[in-house]
């Protein structure tokens, strides 16, 4: 496989639209508050919130249909289409949240709309996590393959980011009433704006699919089902990996309503978290990936995840006594820099496990099971245990107990990487 068979323009396609569709699940928890109020008005704040992230969590019910039906339609057809049919359907959707009339106008049919985009946007982001996690992981070089999957990460947070900025500038410009009002359906208008940018750039991204079934002798030999169960093992972990890392990775996004509602701190801090957030998960992502290139998937997942379950309690610890824009940040910094550093390589570590007649479908339907069934609740949960226990604590407590069986499931995760199963030279030291 060429060295060069992947371009710079090839890249920016996929994660552009990988970031597209994470930048509208991201806004919407970003503006939870705001939407609530917007659709489930209450005379509670708490039952309002809750609302608006059930709706959220409505989203992740069709991940995994998406995963498999899009998913299959990768492994059958191509990764292009898959990636194309996913970003289109997820930027009518995203549109749709945008103009969607407030409850005071529809009534009852506002938020029912609210959760069928929702859904629609589920069943469209299943789909394009395996399709494009595949196309990286088939078209890279050998030698570069964590690097170039660590981008199906710092695509995510890239949409944290990008989320993150456009929050500050809205939460800057406009008074909270008209942030409420209208300023939310700006960011989601934006978003809808990129779609024709993703499209155009998905015009010119090689078809990896076809030349990595010629290549992959346990896709010529076995039937779709009989892969299935053949790497059941590898699922099963990768199920509980990535249960804990989307608990992580939507708490880390919560730390925007956990600002306001349990710091009382302004939108424009609470912003800003998510911007520190973005800039250390890219660089997080990217590291990881390419230090599993030179050193191996193994350690570079298992070592950062310990060091992140040992400074989590005392880091939120010192956040919720300073209460301070300062403590949020580097919190934030620290966190999210440890857990992108880890999560990486394992986009590579469970894709180069998988054949490539399961490989978009088993990657996507693995991660979206785990994601609708941990990643959805997340914030519910975590909202409802503010609640019950008072504790301003309750989010570190959660994220060291799922993050304690993830370490355990990556450790035993198998090493993958070409330079440790001798596939590459080592690098020289």
């Amino acid at each position: 496989m060429s060295e060069a068979r992947l371009s710079t323009r090839n890249v920016a396609a996929a994660v552009m639209g990988n970031a597209l569709e994470f930048y509208d699940f991201i806004t919407y928890a970003y503006f939870a508050v705001q939407i609530g109020r917007v659709f489930f008005p209450s005379h509670s704040e708490y039952v309002s919130l809750m609302a608006s992230l059930g709706t959220f969590g409505a989203g992740f019910v069709m991940r995994p249909i998406g995963g498999i039906v899009i998913g299959r339609f990768a492994d059958r057809v191509g990764r292009k289409p898959a990636m194309i049919l996913s970003l289109a359907l997820m930027g009518g959707a995203i549109l749709a949240v945008a103009v969607i009339p407030s409850y005071a106008v529809l009534g009852a049919f506002a938020p029912a709309l609210v959760v069928i985009a929702r859904m629609a946007q589920g069943f469209a982001l299943g789909g394009q996590v395996g399709s494009t996690t595949a196309f990286l992981l088939e078209a890279a070089p050998l030698s570069r393959r964590g690097l170039y999957t660590a981008w199906q990460v710092a695509s995510q947070y890239s949409a944290v980011l990008t989320g993150g900025i456009v929050g500050i500038i809205l939460s800057s410009l406009l008074q909270p009433a008209d942030l409420q009002a209208y300023g939310w359906r700006i960011a989601f208008a934006i978003g809808a704006l990129a779609l024709p940018a993703g499209l155009l750039l998905m015009r010119d991204v090689p078809e990896t699919l076809h030349a990595n079934r010629t290549l992959d002798s346990r896709t010529n030999q076995s039937g779709d089902l009989h892969l299935w169960n053949e790497n059941r093992r590898v699922i099963l972990l990768g199920l509980v990996v990535l249960a804990s890392a989307t608990i992580f990775t939507y708490l880390t996004n919560y730390m925007t309503t956990y600002a306001e509602t349990v710091l009382h701190l302004g939108n424009t801090i609470a912003f800003s978290a998510t911007v520190v957030s973005g800039v250390c998960g890219i660089s997080g992502g990217l590291l990881g990936g390419w230090l599993s290139d030179r050193f191996g998937r193994w350690p570079v997942m298992v070592w950062p995840r310990i060091s992140y379950l040992v400074l989590v309690l005392p880091l939120y610890s010192w956040m919720v006594t300073q209460h301070s824009g300062v403590a949020l940040l580097a919190t934030t910094a620290v966190l999210v820099l440890l857990g992108a550093i880890s999560f990486g390589p394992f986009a590579a570590a469970l894709t180069e496990s998988l054949p490539a007649g399961i490989r978009g479908s088993g990657f996507g339907t693995t991660y979206a099971l785990s994601i609708t069934i941990f990643g959805g609740s997340a914030q519910l949960i975590v909202t409802w245990l503010l609640h019950v226990t008072g504790n301003a604590l309750a989010p570190a407590w959660y994220l060291i107990a799922t993050g304690v069986c993830g370490v355990i499931a990556n450790a035993l995760m198998p090493e993958t990487a070409p330079v440790r199963m001798g596939l590459i030279a080592a690098p020289a030291e």
